[in-house]
């Protein structure tokens, strides 16, 4: 899905119709981490396993391709050169870090059409669907406020860091590599104000290959969580050629249909959807809190409300599951032929 002549949003348009007018994102891929044992109480969160644990990050690839996702979004949230070098890495060792991040989920998908193709039918005898269809792989590329591991990337304030070429330089080498590394697409996730938007915008001007999306967080349903207008922010990446789609993540369920109404007065470009499970995170403790959220059915009867005023990419984020992803895959109804 490179960037050539104009093409990328016929490239999106492709995918989107093949896999059957909507496609599915993963879930959450830290809290599956840390629902598998891993320790993320680290500035690297869920990057560390890049580190410690590559088997376990390719196992939970593979879990959410097993569950139906087309698209799988790498360990590279908060996988940041200059986080790496806080550990003592080098420029080059940080880089490799973030190479490996696309490396594994790669591999995950390669490892995954093989299932399919080993497979008799479109599930193994536990469930898992193995179904051979186009799989985009994305590059995760957290804010800086996700660097700074001090939940201020649910707030939007960066303090004297609220300057545009600050935000540039700081992103600019990550965003070069992981575009370089084999990844489809560049997910700029949880984007928390519109300064930080408009440093990738211009930054994926700058030569930049592969197309990209914009997905911004947000706590009141009508503004991101800076408390800047979510429709400002829409309109930038609606403005960029190299951005392929827009949308949400990381917020609550119940106020994604007032988003996406927002987001669609402004572009008609594809518009994604990957809500947390609702719960509250609690930046001091750095955890989410027990009980705040809403289970998986009730995160599901959402989903064709979503898709039938404009959605047409969706998933889950913080405290979903593949359980939550293999329960959207089989509510949609472009699903059903090879699901029921």
């Amino acid at each position: 899905m490179g960037v050539n002549n104009g093409t990328v949003q016929t490239s999106m348009s492709d995918f989107l119709r093949n896999s059957g007018g909507v496609a599915v994102i993963d879930g959450g891929f830290a809290t599956e981490l840390e629902r598998h044992g891993a320790d993320l109480n680290d500035p690297l969160w869920s990057a560390k396993c890049l580190l410690t644990s590559t088997d376990l990050v390719r196992q939970v690839h593979l879990d959410y391709l097993e569950a139906g996702a087309d698209i799988i979004i790498t360990a590279s949230y908060q996988a940041t050169i200059q986080g790496f070098g806080a550990k003592g890495f080098s420029k080059e060792e940080s880089e490799a870090m973030l190479k490996k991040s696309v490396d594994i989920a790669c591999e995950a998908r390669k490892i995954y059409y093989e299932r399919c193709r080993n497979s008799a039918s479109n599930f193994s005898s536990d469930g898992k669907i193995l179904k051979n269809r186009p799989i985009l792989v994305a590059a995760s590329v957290g804010s800086y406020g996700a660097y700074l591991a001090d939940g201020s990337e649910y707030s939007g304030d960066y303090g004297d860091a609220m300057d545009l070429e600050f935000l540039k330089s700081f992103h600019r080498r990550r965003v070069q590599v992981l575009s370089e590394s084999g990844a489809d697409l560049i997910a700029f996730e949880t984007v928390p104000n519109k300064i930080e938007a408009q440093a990738y915008a211009e930054l994926l001007e700058e030569g930049i290959k592969i197309p990209a999306w914009f997905s911004f967080n947000s706590k009141d349903g009508v503004n991101v969580v800076s408390g800047d207008s979510l429709i400002e922010c829409a309109k930038i990446a609606d403005s960029c050629p190299k951005v392929v789609a827009v949308g949400i993540n990381c917020t609550p369920p119940r106020f994604i249909s007032g988003l996406i109404q927002s987001i669609k007065k402004v572009t008609t470009k594809p518009i994604l959807i990957y809500p947390n499970s609702g719960e509250t995170y609690d930046a001091e403790l750095k955890q989410w809190v027990k009980n705040t959220g809403v289970p998986d059915e009730d995160f599901v009867s959402y989903v064709n409300k979503w898709c039938e005023i404009g959605a047409s990419l969706v998933g889950g984020c913080c405290r979903t599951t593949p359980n939550t992803i293999k329960a959207i895959c089989r509510t949609l109804p472009s699903r059903s032929s090879y699901l029921a």
